[in-house]
């Protein structure tokens, strides 16, 4: 790997992180409970030089699901991540950037384990009516667990995020929200607190997000840890890979 891109790509995150107004995107972030956009957190020109080839070059190693009623779509796992993608570790990585988001959430964030494969994920719309369902982003750490979505391609105009904002506020209207990411732009959540989902594909559209997660505590029972495994094998990532990561584990650092 080309070293003076890595640095110049770590020098932009870094930037990107000075050049944020922490005080009014908390008031955002809280008064929206725990959610925020963050258009065009790093320019499209960085995102299409130093990632989209890199989502690109890992398409043959997406794994595709479909879930009737509630999902289509294609996944790579942070363990791809790791060996053929790993630019985007340098942003997951980053230390100016967990340091942002800890502040803005009001608490200390760590890295996912190493055996959890939506640590930094690649989420992929390829294929008409590609989509998810509603859901949340269900922690079963012991702690909470916050999702950072990137958009990275987006030639569409039918596949959107969709989400619910208040939807368990007793006091609060719910707010409907549909929304395109466009390269570059960031979104953040408490995954616990935000029911959210993908529109479906158009024909000759594509959509590509990635996904980063972190934790407030990395622990998790052994019961929970085997669902999740189980709920990612069928949803996911395929039996293979995360099973043999499960046992195995990752410790790999690139």
């Amino acid at each position: 790997m080309n070293q003076s891109m890595v640095g110049s790509f770590v020098d932009r995150v870094d930037d990107a992180v000075k050049q944020l107004d922490l005080d009014r995107l908390s008031h955002d972030y809280w008064e929206q409970n725990e959610f925020l956009v963050i258009p065009q957190f790093l320019p499209r020109s960085v995102v299409e030089e130093h990632l989209v080839p890199q989502a690109q070059g890992v398409k043959g190693d997406l794994n595709r699901n479909f879930i009737p009623g509630h999902k289509k779509g294609g996944s790579v796992s942070y363990y791809t991540v790791i060996e053929k993608a790993p630019r985007f570790l340098d942003l997951y990585r980053s230390e100016a950037f967990i340091e942002f988001l800890s502040r803005l959430v009001r608490a200390k964030l760590s890295l996912c384990p190493e055996n959890d494969p939506h640590s930094c994920a690649l989420y992929y719309y390829t294929e008409p009516g590609d989509h998810i369902g509603f859901h949340y982003d269900t922690s079963y750490y012991k702690g909470a667990r916050y999702t950072i979505l990137m958009g990275l391609v987006d030639r569409s105009t039918q596949c959107k995020l969709v989400c619910e904002l208040f939807k368990d506020d007793p006091v609060k209207a719910p707010k409907h929200l549909e929304l395109i990411t466009q390269p570059g732009d960031l979104v953040i959540f408490n995954g616990d607190k935000l029911w959210h989902a993908v529109t479906p594909l158009g024909e000759g559209e594509e959509r590509i997000a990635l996904t980063m997660e972190y934790v407030t505590d990395p622990d998790m029972g052994t019961f929970k840890r085997l669902y999740s495994n189980l709920k990612d094998s069928i949803a996911y990532f395929g039996l293979r890979t995360v099973f043999k990561q499960a046992i195995t584990g990752s410790n790999r650092r690139s």
